[in-house]
């Protein structure tokens, strides 16, 4: 089945009046799209700008019918104010999932890891698996903070076995991916936390995917819930975050250093590379002391030693 797409780019004020007349010819719905605008790295945004209205009306023997029609109506609402000429594009309809999945491939990480998307076979068995669903929006391994962080844990777990005694704290365990790779890497538990429940269950599904079970310990929190003992253990040899700067220097406030054992590893990503020395200042502060720093981009992981 083809669609013909049909668009209108209007101010706020006309948006809802122009989705609403395309509605009534599009059996599938009307979507919106707007720019949106960040004031600072923990601005969650705000719409802004003009707003692009779509819809699709199939390609069939009513087509020109309904397009008359939907001209029509677009006329009468422009005697109320004014409305801009409608653009139309042919879209080839298709199997969107197949598509999807042509885009992503394994990726190699490090000496050892290798994140591959869940529906494919391991092409190199010498490499650790870690089998992630790109669908998930973020901690995917395609974005340069989870690599940067996997690269640094994979240093820290040489000559580790899977007997070792190391435990392991995510601290905004997201998809889980991190958890997934120390246990893989050899650590015999990890403890997996993030404020968002969804994070928690997407975490354990790709546990999962993965053969992990009772040694990745997940739950709802942070720092001050894992401090405050409402988790098996509440400190580590090692410790892992990859959320944004800002959130890294005012968790360390709130005792993300504490989780650190004496003589351990704390390993940060989600930095842009203009934030690195907010956050290590942030951590010196705590007593920790500057390790290595890995870039990729404009992105930066950093290790820092108790």
């Amino acid at each position: 089945m083809n669609w013909l797409e049909v668009s209108l780019t209007v101010n706020g004020e006309l948006a809802e009046s122009v989705a609403d007349v395309l509605a009534r010819f599009a059996p599938n719905g009307v979507m919106t799209e707007q720019g949106v605008r960040f004031v600072n790295d923990e601005d969650e945004g705000t719409a802004t700008g003009p707003i692009t209205v779509r819809a699709y009306l199939e390609v069939n023997d009513q087509l020109e019918e309904t397009r008359q029609k939907l001209e029509e109506s677009l006329f009468y609402l422009g005697m109320i104010t004014p409305v801009p000429t409608p653009t139309y594009k042919q879209i080839a309809d298709q199997n969107w999932m197949e598509a999807w999945k042509q885009h992503y491939k394994p990726i190699l990480i490090g000496e050892r890891l290798l994140i591959l998307p869940a529906w494919l076979e391991n092409p190199d068995p010498k490499r650790i698996p870690i089998k992630i669903d790109p669908g998930m929006a973020f901690g995917t391994g395609t974005h340069p903070t989870t690599q940067l962080c996997l690269e640094l844990m994979e240093r820290s777990f040489v000559g580790a076995t899977h007997e070792s005694p190391l435990q392991v704290i995510d601290v905004g365990c997201g998809s889980g991916i991190l958890s997934i790779a120390a246990l893989k890497l050899g650590a015999s538990k990890v403890l997996g936390v993030d404020i968002d429940i969804e994070s928690v269950k997407n975490s354990r599904e790709n546990a999962a995917v993965n053969g992990v079970g009772e040694e990745l310990l997940l739950g709802q929190g942070s720092v001050t819930e894992v401090l405050a003992g409402q988790f098996p253990f509440k400190s580590a040899p090692l410790v892992v975050a990859n959320i944004l700067a800002p959130v890294l220097i005012r968790l360390f406030d709130a005792g993300l250093a504490d989780l650190i054992q004496p003589n351990g590893e704390i390993i940060l990503s989600g930095i842009l590379d203009h934030q690195a020395e907010s956050v290590i200042e942030a951590g010196q502060a705590k007593g920790l002391k500057r390790g290595e720093v890995r870039q990729m981009k404009d992105w930066v992981a950093i290790s820092l030693k108790k």
